[in-house]
């Protein structure tokens, strides 16, 4: 068990200070292989890279879709509509709400966290300058809404770290709704209050709006799609998966050709924007499919059964040590989706086995398993992290503390009345 900790400690250490997890995954691999006894070029080129192509062969049309519809909100000036929208209702006085719903909005109709912050970011920017709040706040407000309980916690949300638990327990993207709703409540008004509160705390200190070094370039766009019709290809996708329950490669088209009808004067950048998301989702599997590889080679050591009775064996229900192993290893990969899929792929079987013979039932394994991936995920090294800090130019220094009480610990507290009903069986 030793090589898996130095392995994992590894990965994360390296991680952390920027190193691409494409080629630091291998090689923390090959020290768990190597002290569990395995042939090092065998562990690579079969063990390892069996586990990578296998999860890229499950789910990269999911990734490539998702990648392409959100590409093609931005491109259509729907993403930037529909935020607009939300931020005229909430208006200056609530900065915070405002922009915290338009965040969540984007991101439970399936658009990438990644391009939700590019929506969001100068709307916010306006609000938050219009309310003289520090832009201190401003990576956490955005935080609030698309990393914590759109992507993870409200039932039928299309985001991958709704949609990876699905293939190991055999449930929909809606799987424990009583669950999801009350540990989204926990983390959407957590949220709230904390950032009003931080406000007040800053706003009494003397800190309020400041102007960026260098201001966002504004949109060129002049005319924008109305907002009803922007909500359209967002509704389409949710509502296909999980009332009509097609499968989310067909909801996910279904929402493109939508955004293709919608705005097909514009047919001329169709290429382009599509060629984008295709290049985006290829390297977001590639960072995923390496994580899941090294938890194939781990699955794969001797010492992963000591590792596999010690998680199984912790002296409390099940969904606990669930819970604590994606944690564990999402903010050891610094992605959600990453730890998830290793966790799940080393212990998925287990935990079904429990879900369909003791209990609870496999709905709360789904449901548990994703609110736990979006905790420790969001340590320092995460890419989304680190892409909103970039995008709204502020530091670690000056807003990561936020950022983490919001998507850290108000998704592991919402943990606890999510376990507890699930132990009640309360789904």
């Amino acid at each position: 068990m030793l090589g898996i900790f130095i392995g994992l400690v590894l990965l994360m250490v390296l991680a952390y200070f920027g190193w691409s997890i494409i080629w630091i995954a291998p090689i923390c691999a090959g020290i768990v292989a190597w002290s569990g006894g395995l042939d090092l070029l065998d562990a690579y080129t079969n063990t390892y890279m069996s586990g990578f192509v296998n999860f890229a062969k499950d789910w990269f049309p999911i990734f490539m879709l998702g990648a392409i519809f959100g590409k093609l909100m931005e491109f259509s000036g729907m993403a930037h509509s529909v935020a607009l929208g939300i931020a005229r209702v909430f208006g200056e006085k609530r900065a915070i709400l405002g922009v915290i719903i338009a965040s969540s909005v984007l991101a439970y109709g399936g658009v990438s966290v990644f391009v939700v912050v590019f929506a969001v970011y100068p709307l916010a920017l306006n609000m938050f300058r219009e309310a003289n709040i520090s832009r201190r706040l401003l990576p956490g407000t955005i935080v609030a809404g698309m990393m914590t309980f759109a992507m993870t916690a409200m039932p039928g949300t299309p985001q991958i770290q709704n949609l990876i638990p699905t293939a190991y327990f055999n449930t929909t993207p809606a799987a424990a709704p009583i669950i999801g709703l009350v540990a989204s409540a926990v983390m959407a008004v957590g949220s709230i209050l904390y950032l009003k509160h931080r406000e007040k705390v800053l706003r009494a200190a003397g800190e309020v709006f400041i102007e960026p070094d260098t201001k966002h370039k504004q949109e060129e766009r002049k005319n924008y799609p109305p907002i009803l019709l922007s909500l359209l290809p967002l509704a389409v996708v949710v509502i296909t998966l999980n009332l009509l329950k097609w499968n989310i490669v067909v909801a996910l088209g279904a929402g493109i050709l939508l955004i293709l009808l919608i705005s097909i004067k514009e047919f001329k950048g169709f290429t382009k924007a599509i060629n984008g998301g295709a290049g985006d989702s290829v390297m977001a599997m590639i960072n995923t499919s390496a994580a899941v590889g090294f938890g194939t080679v781990v699955r794969s050591v001797p010492g992963f059964e000591k590792l596999s009775e010690m998680i199984l064996g912790i002296k409390a229900n099940p969904l606990i040590s669930e819970a604590i192993a994606v944690n564990v290893l999402a903010g050891a990969t610094g992605s959600a989706s990453g730890g998830l899929g290793i966790t799940l792929e080393a212990l998925g079987s287990h935990y079904y086995e429990i879900a369909t013979t003791v209990g609870p039932s496999p709905e709360a394994f789904h449901r548990i398993a994703s609110i736990a991936s979006g905790g420790l995920d969001s340590l320092p090294h995460n890419g989304a992290i680190l892409t909103i800090l970039l995008v709204t130019g502020m530091t670690h220094k000056q807003s990561y503390k936020e950022m983490a009480v919001i998507a850290i610990v108000f998704p592991m507290l919402s943990l606890i009345p999510a376990i507890g009903l699930a132990i009640l069986g309360i789904y």
